[in-house]
């Protein structure tokens, strides 16, 4: 999708909406200075090959930051403008990026069915030369990480997993912070608890799950205790919805003020919590004295940080060492290709 949105239309529709939505839904930027930044990006994506430059001129760069949200939004503008007349038919629809999934209600009568689902699809086409690629109309569909289906007039949801994954869970004796794979087995867990709609599919997912860290070489001692608590908490957290795990994240979010020590990581370098302690005895609360939150700087400005969060980053590893990231030109250089 990227490649092929053009970027003079691109800027145009978005900077409409900018300007439009400034201090309607949004309050939070100047439009005239994000429009300008999001011109300087778009307009001057710089790529190299070998030893030439060259700059993009139509299309959107991979991997640049505001890619996806430039994405969502450019086609966005234009899902507003048909969607609504749509309502009878779309019962739902959803888009990330550029994967959809909706689900259609049918028309009683085959040959009106057939003529409204082509219309629909043409609707959706043509939006500057973004072209789209539909499946055909069934009652079971793999969307992103998910397998869905209507089974007796009901959503039947379970993981999708593609027949390629190998599972390549970090082994047991790399050098990872021992909280690494408490984090890897909870988050999981929750989401095999929150994707699957039935028990039996999350206990073999979940099973499944466990027997592949066994074959990484974890032991049963190990993961047993992480995965109890997993259980607990996920089957705990079971009833909560989106909304009331984003608004805890966000009071989260809210109610601490953070500062990042960021670290590579180390086995024989002292634990997190010693280094958390040693933080609170020196920094935040000292003996005797108050909190660090409950001072103020030269200005009569209270501090804002409450808490110390510490980053692990990963030492280089053997593909660093071992694996080609810059290609030695072994021949004439770029350039003397050029006309």
């Amino acid at each position: 999708m990227y490649t092929n949105i053009q970027t003079g239309p691109a800027l145009h529709h978005i900077s409409q909406l900018i300007l439009r939505e400034e201090n309607k839904s949004f309050h939070h930027y100047n439009s005239n200075a994000l429009i300008s930044a999001l011109q300087i990006v778009f307009n001057n994506n710089i790529l190299q090959f070998g030893d030439t430059y060259w700059r993009q001129i139509s299309g959107t760069g991979m991997g640049i930051a505001p890619a996806p949200p430039w994405a969502t939004i450019y086609y966005a503008i234009h899902e507003n403008s048909f969607l609504p007349s749509w309502k009878t038919n779309l019962l739902f629809y959803r888009r990330f990026i550029d994967d959809v999934f909706g689900i259609w209600l049918c028309d009683p009568h085959p040959d009106k069915n057939t003529t409204l689902w082509a219309s629909f699809q043409n609707t959706m086409q043509g939006w500057y030369g973004l072209e789209w690629e539909f499946s055909n109309l069934t009652n079971t569909c793999n969307f992103m990480d998910l397998s869905l289906s209507i089974v007796n007039q009901k959503i039947h949801s379970t993981l999708y997993e593609k027949k390629q994954n190998l599972y390549l869970y970090i082994p047991p004796n790399s050098s990872h912070p021992t909280g690494m794979l408490s984090g890897l087995i909870h988050g999981n867990v929750t989401r095999i608890h929150r994707l699957c709609s039935s028990t039996k599919d999350i206990r073999i997912k979940t099973l499944a799950f466990y027997d592949r860290l066994t074959q990484r070489g974890y032991n049963k001692a190990t993961l047993d205790p992480l995965f109890k608590r997993a259980i607990t908490n996920a089957q705990k957290n079971a009833n909560n919805t989106y909304t009331d795990h984003t608004h805890q994240t966000q009071q989260n979010a809210v109610s601490k003020q953070n500062v990042f020590l960021h670290l590579q990581y180390h086995p024989q370098d002292p634990r997190a919590k010693e280094i958390q302690h040693v933080w609170e005895r020196t920094i935040t609360r000292p003996p005797g004295q108050p909190h660090i939150s409950n001072m103020t700087n030269y200005e009569g400005a209270r501090v804002p940080i409450d808490t110390l969060t510490i980053a692990y980053s990963r030492p280089p590893n053997l593909r660093n060492q071992l694996s080609i990231r810059t290609l030695r030109c072994r021949g004439q250089e770029v350039s003397t290709f050029l006309i």
